[in-house]
């Protein structure tokens, strides 16, 4: 089976990269291709769908580092993204957030969307590597205000914060494709500083497992 591994900077897979060159030249065949797609929904929705237009995949994995809303969640935790989300794409209306559901303006069981959420289908796969299931948000703009920080936990009740995560699932489940979201957790919502964020760590583990999962297929 072809499949894909994408990753919004070479610095996250880093580790798998360099794991890679250790891999007999024999085994080499069971590797993915790679992609990196750069920051953002925009450059992942563009970049990867231009690479599933050249061959045809299996599976998809993104790996990335995330922002954590859970504080009972260590820092370098490891976890897959069961649903996903666009958080940003709402407007503050009446001191409330209101998402395009809220204001109708998309229906909320519209393909590819389920109740507003961009839902992982696939429970096999997802159970396969045996991490906790979360549900995530994609933003445009890095979560920092205590204000939107609370209508975002009041409103998705997410666990993890990225900057790509929807577009792979709005993608892929477009495309009827198999896919994975797996993140560690890096920092917690809201902190600035980054003498107390953990990406050293988070990058280790989020490779670690990776390793597991290409080593699984």
């Amino acid at each position: 089976m072809d499949y894909l591994l994408a990753a919004a900077t070479t610095k996250e897979i880093a580790p798998f990269l360099s794991w890679i060159k250790s891999v007999p030249a024999m085994d080499r065949q069971v590797l993915p291709d790679i992609v990196i797609t750069g920051i953002g929904l925009t450059a992942t929705t563009y970049h990867l769908t231009r690479q599933l237009g050249l061959k045809k995949y299996g599976l998809v994995i993104q790996a990335g580092v995330a922002g954590c809303f859970n504080k009972q969640l260590s820092l370098g935790s490891v976890v897959v993204i069961k649903k996903d989300a666009i958080a940003d794409q709402s407007v503050v209306e009446l001191k409330q957030l209101k998402t395009l559901f809220d204001l109708n303006l998309v229906p909320a069981d519209q393909f590819p969307y389920t109740k507003g959420w961009l839902v992982n289908p696939h429970n096999d796969l997802l159970k396969s590597i045996k991490l906790k299931q979360v549900k995530g948000i994609s933003v445009n703009e890095i979560t920092t205000s205590r204000q939107k920080i609370s209508f975002y936990e009041q409103n998705f009740s997410a666990v993890a914060e990225s900057m790509e995560g929807a577009a792979l699932h709005y993608t892929c489940l477009m495309e009827k494709l198999p896919f994975l979201q797996v993140r560690s957790m890096s920092n917690y919502i809201g902190e600035r500083n980054k003498n107390n964020w953990n990406m050293k760590e988070s990058i280790i583990n989020l490779n670690n497992e990776l390793i597991k999962i290409v080593q699984g297929i």
